[in-house]
């Protein structure tokens, strides 16, 4: 027979209990990691040499100190995000964008960044606008002989519009766009002289902000932005390069 109180802690419901995972140490190693490869992959020249671009995980672990489980966990992240994927019996290549993608790319863009220059303008302030006028007049006296710094500033125009208008979804939506765009923008700012370009570009369009003129603010930026696609569409046969000379090397 169970004494009495053996009966009452029987019917006592248990006590919830929180559903705590184990740490994974790993994660900090595998963000750090794939931060670390994402920007070698963006500031490297990814269209001035033909041939694939192989990533070795070995390799990686060593230059980064690290062991293989976050290079390897960090490298799935980055092939779901689309700067690289695998190849069987190739390995790990980096993904370099074609053409007709770069071309689809400025579109979406072209899109987002006029409908949040639609939405920013009602809104900008004078101090807005004078954060503009920084990124957007940079280096304008001789762009040719800052271009790296000069398209950095140039995108993060673009990105600072974007924010203005603020939509939030816009800004996440365009920042891995604008990363795939990196390399592609800094080969274009010395063609046709398109730096020069861009900066009276960029005057027009922080002109009609100021104004808060919406209508003419989405379109001087979906013009701006389409100009690019056009550019591409007439000089961008070097983002085709690669990929022939690979598949021709591999029919040989």
């Amino acid at each position: 027979m169970p004494e009495p109180w053996e009966e009452r802690v029987e019917n006592i419901a248990p006590h919830p209990r929180l559903r705590i995972e184990p740490l994974e140490v790993s994660i900090s190693l595998r963000r750090q990691a794939c931060e670390a490869i994402k920007r070698a992959i963006t500031e490297m020249d990814l269209y001035g040499q033909p041939g694939e671009i192989r990533l070795d995980e070995r390799q990686l672990s060593h230059e980064l100190g690290v062991s293989r489980t976050p290079i390897r966990e960090a490298l799935s992240i980055l092939e779901q995000e689309g700067f690289v994927r695998s190849v069987p019996r190739r390995g790990i290549v980096v993904v370099r964008k074609s053409k007709q993608e770069v071309i689809e790319m400025i579109t979406v863009w072209a899109a987002i960044e006029s409908i949040a220059a639609r939405l920013a303008a009602p809104l900008v302030t004078a101090v807005d606008i004078a954060a503009l006028r920084v990124l957007g007049e940079a280096f304008e006296d001789e762009p040719a002989a800052h271009l790296t710094e000069y398209s950095r500033a140039n995108m993060e125009f673009h990105k600072a519009i974007i924010r203005l208008g603020g939509v939030t979804l816009m800004t996440s939506l365009i920042e891995t766009l604008f990363i795939h765009m990196r390399a592609v923008r800094a080969v274009t700012m010395t063609q046709a002289d398109r730096a020069q370009r861009s900066i009276a570009d960029h005057r027009a369009i922080i002109a009609a902000l100021a104004a808060h003129d919406a209508d003419r603010a989405e379109r001087l930026v979906r013009e701006h932005t389409m100009g690019l696609a056009a550019h591409v569409e007439k000089y961008g046969d070097f983002l085709d390069v690669p990929a022939t000379e690979e598949r021709r090397r591999r029919i040989a």
